[in-house]
């Protein structure tokens, strides 16, 4: 079929044809597997006499191969919202891409995907496919079993910023879910450990029934948190679960939890990232190395798929479904779910890593860069995510906001967020606040007063009203126990407390005056600024239970006994 595009959002705009040439790239360059490389499959072409050139007995046939789509209308599309969205019988693409200058939508099928194959490619025109700095399309047609990615072409100057390459796939920032391996801990095809990725095309057929759920909102000061690793809390046979190691083990455990008292669960990073980043033969324990705890993230919008019990199944819709009916079904039992999210880097690492999303779409947007285009490393993990920039501040909003409104968490504890406080790459008053600065001085990495993107996750009419908890350092030395920017709403992971009791409690000398601060709510630290604390003794480790509050109720490593106490009103520390 020729393609069509329409000239505005709304589909009841008259379509109007477009000569195919101007859609359909039909140059693929190969790589190997670990560069994501698209091979053509499933494309047919027709072939029409156009004209001759010359003229007499020596008159030259020009035959035009002319591309056909089997399965998709094009059009114009919106640039908005982000990502893919389902809407009048088809779905809207749209990326921001401000340094690319040309983009490909890649459309893959479950079985192409693990062949390394493109199904089909759709150029993107940018005279009636961009919007500013953002690419759209709009499809309709048959999208079952239908994945999707981006590439982008440009320069390709690290000590400039970019990384552009015209053949490498890439993964939506926006995508809701991120398909490839389906297995925690197995290699992908050909033990490839970075194996294509692609993200799931939404459906407007997979609603989920809520069953009337509604957040609890209990005040901060009564909560009684677990710290939770979903694959660790049930893996091991002794949960007797169904389900190890997944959501669905977690929700088997629910009426244990509350058994204990518990009225919180946070779970630590469940957004998609790749547990095989760094594997590697252990000599000492005589297996391979994996990345247990997940900070690490490879997209923030998708669950982490292999810990759902259903795997990519339904090209992830179903694991979504399994994260919601966890949420919904702790919620039953007056329990709130809070996630753990690392919005300081990412799994791209440094300029050796690999580029699978962000770095390939617009790596100087994303990360925060020297001048000479290295990576700044507040982090500790290779790269720091350039929080403060227009765009990515707006995309970490749309994020939370995603994952409030669709699946319903209660509340976000932010690793590293300091970060979160620090002046963007090319930091421009007149761009962050819309007009200068008198004595602005500001460089890279800055720490800020008033960070815009604090700001921003402070008035939100739906964030303001979820809990916002900060774990006040990063890996620069930027130290803001006590003086994290908080709106009158975040509240603060007291590492000073953790240290003092510690101290206290093994019989440090010179201790003592500091340890009953801490039994007072350090005043030292949030009398005058009348901050919310969480007062803990350890994490990610052993110590599961913490609580907030001035006074603080239990902290403990004994889960158990800690649930009794909570019934029982006492007001401890537990610890041995």
């Amino acid at each position: 079929m020729d393609l069509i595009h329409c000239t505005s959002c709304s589909p009841h705009s008259l379509p109007k044809l477009l000569s195919p040439p101007q859609w359909w790239n039909s140059t693929l360059r190969g790589k190997n597997s670990n560069n994501w490389s698209a091979k053509p499959s499933n494309v047919s072409f027709s072939k029409s006499v156009v004209g001759a050139v010359g003229g007499g007995a020596g008159a030259e046939t020009v035959v035009v191969e002319k591309p056909k789509l089997r399965r998709f209308q094009v059009f114009e599309g919106c640039p908005a919202p982000l990502g893919a969205t389902a809407r009048d019988g088809g779905v809207n693409f749209a990326i921001y891409s401000r340094n690319a200058v040309s983009a490909t939508l890649c459309l893959i099928s479950a079985s192409d995907l693990e062949e390394d194959r493109v199904t089909e490619q759709i150029f993107l025109d940018p005279l009636t496919n961009k919007t500013g700095d953002v690419w759209h399309v709009f499809l309709k047609g048959n999208f079952e079993n239908m994945l999707y990615s981006y590439k982008f072409d440009g320069t390709f100057s690290p000590e400039e910023g970019h990384y552009y390459e015209s053949s490498r796939m890439l993964l939506d920032p926006y995508a809701k879910a991120v398909i490839s391996r389906g297995e925690f801990g197995i290699l992908g095809p050909e033990g490839n450990f970075w194996p294509q990725m692609a993200g799931m095309i939404p459906s407007s057929d997979t609603e989920f029934d809520w069953e009337g759920d509604l957040p609890l909102k209990y005040p901060q000061k009564d909560l009684i948190i677990y710290e939770m690793h979903v694959r660790g809390f049930t893996r091991h046979k002794s949960s007797r679960t169904k389900f190890p190691g997944t959501y669905h083990g977690v929700m088997e455990k629910l009426d244990h939890l509350k058994e204990l008292g518990i009225n919180c669960i946070e779970l630590m990073p469940c957004h998609e990232f790749n547990e095989l980043e760094y594997f590697s033969y252990n000599s000492v324990l005589g297996d391979h190395r994996v990345n247990f705890w997940g900070y690490s993230t490879v997209n923030y919008f998708s669950p982490m798929i292999r810990y759902s019990s259903v795997g990519i199944h339904n090209s992830g819709h179903d694991a979504i479904n399994e994260v919601k009916l966890l949420i919904r079904e702790a919620h039953k039992r007056g329990i709130e779910v809070l996630m753990d999210v690392v919005f300081n880097h990412t799994a791209e690492g440094n300029e050796n890593g690999p580029i699978f999303s962000f770095r390939g779409v617009d790596n100087s947007v994303y990360y925060m860069l020297a001048p000479k285009g290295q990576f700044y490393n507040y982090s500790g993990c290779g790269n720091t995510f350039n929080c403060n920039h227009p765009i990515v501040r707006q995309f970490i909003l749309d994020c939370l906001r995603y994952w409030v409104i669709e699946m319903h968490v209660d509340g976000f504890r932010f690793d590293l967020a300091s970060i979160m406080t620090r002046g963007s790459s090319l930091w421009d008053a007149v761009n962050v606040y819309g007009n200068p600065m008198e004595g602005d001085s500001l460089t890279t990495g800055t720490p800020l007063s008033s960070p815009p993107l604090i700001d921003m996750i402070s008035n939100d009419p739906i964030l303001r009203g979820v809990k916002l908890i900060a774990e006040a350092w990063d890996a620069g030395g930027l130290y803001q126990v006590g003086s994290f920017p908080h709106w009158g709403l975040w509240s603060e992971w007291n590492g000073k407390y953790r240290d003092i009791v510690r101290q206290f409690i093994k019989g440090s000398n010179g201790f003592s005056g500091a340890f009953a601060e801490c039994l007072c709510g350090s005043p030292n630290l949030y009398q005058v600024r009348a901050g919310k604390l969480l007062r803990f003794l350890e994490v990610q480790n052993s110590v599961v239970v913490c609580c907030f509050g001035k006074m603080g109720k239990i902290i403990g490593k004994d889960a158990e006994v800690a649930g009794l106490l909570a019934k029982r009103g006492t007001s401890s520390l537990i610890w041995s």
